[in-house]
């Protein structure tokens, strides 16, 4: 029996679609038509004679064997391009400055390892500030791209990840949870935490004080796992030192954040284009602890 042969384009659509999650954002990123993503989409399930999707209103939900599938085309889509480059030689080079906030660099670090291998002629800055401050220093052109948390009073960028927010308190020892609640809160430039905090205790009728403020969650650990207070942050910032707290504890539930990709405006350079790419590919294809 001759087996079926995946076409690459096909797969490529299909990880679009699972990183968009409709056909109206697919079509957009891919410069397709609507109709053209929806006939790749269905020749790939008939070639393979599985469902690979299920409508959710207008979203597009992905069966297991779509999931699975989709893992598989993210890594022969990745073999494809180190093998186009690999066998061209390609040399890129050329300066590059990528902005994240220090509580985020974790998430990069295979990313800009990886990165490091596939274009060591490209000289690549970092800087962590605040999500606000990169956001402007994007939109001033003094860097190229910035991972940042979606603030609701400069949306903008690319979402690629939704990270889900908890309370947290230190492992061994906890504030009273009794009205004002005492938060330590990061310093303005990172208030959507802050904002997410105040709308839920605001809709549970809790009141709160600002107990401890820093500009990162190395300047709140000590107070918080001291027991002096309770932080918000997303369940991939939690460490041995933190504990959980949830409505068992009379705490309300927190909607999740947004991670973005800001680039700056106007064409972006080839080392830009790459590294936007891998970031893209990585944070889209991990999900969230």
């Amino acid at each position: 029996m001759r087996r079926h042969i995946l076409d690459l384009n096909t797969l490529h659509t299909l990880v679009v679609l699972a990183d968009t999650g409709t056909v109206t954002k697919a079509a957009e990123r891919l410069a397709y038509t609507q109709s053209a993503v929806s006939m790749q989409l269905n020749r790939l399930e008939s070639a393979l004679g599985v469902a690979l999707h299920e409508r959710d209103g207008r979203r597009i939900r992905l069966t297991a064997e779509g999931q699975k599938l989709v893992g598989y085309a993210r890594e022969m889509l990745a073999l494809n391009n180190q093998a186009i480059d690999d066998l061209q030689q390609r040399q890129v080079s050329g300066e590059l400055s990528l902005g994240i906030p220090e509580d985020y660099a974790f998430l990069l670090t295979s990313v800009l390892s990886h990165f490091s291998q596939l274009f060591p002629a490209i000289r690549l800055q970092v800087i962590c500030r605040s999500s606000v401050e990169l956001i402007n220093q994007v939109q001033d052109s003094t860097l190229d791209l910035a991972i940042v948390t979606r603030q609701v009073r400069s949306p903008g960028g690319e979402v690629i990840r939704r990270e889900p927010l908890v309370w947290a308190v230190g492992a061994k020892a906890q504030p009273s949870l009794s009205d004002p609640i005492p938060l330590a809160l990061y310093s303005p430039g990172a208030d959507v935490f802050k904002d997410v905090a105040e709308q839920a205790l605001a809709s549970a009728g809790r009141d709160w004080r600002l107990a401890y403020s820093s500009q990162s969650m190395t300047g709140l650990m000590p107070v918080v796992v001291a027991g002096l207070a309770v932080v918000v942050v997303t369940r991939n910032m939690l460490t041995s030192q933190l504990r959980v707290i949830d409505e068992r504890s009379g705490m309300p539930p927190l909607q999740s954040v947004e991670i973005a990709l800001h680039r700056s405006v106007g064409r972006p350079s080839e080392p830009a284009r790459q590294l936007a790419d891998l970031i893209r590919t990585h944070l889209a294809s991990h999900e969230p602890l």
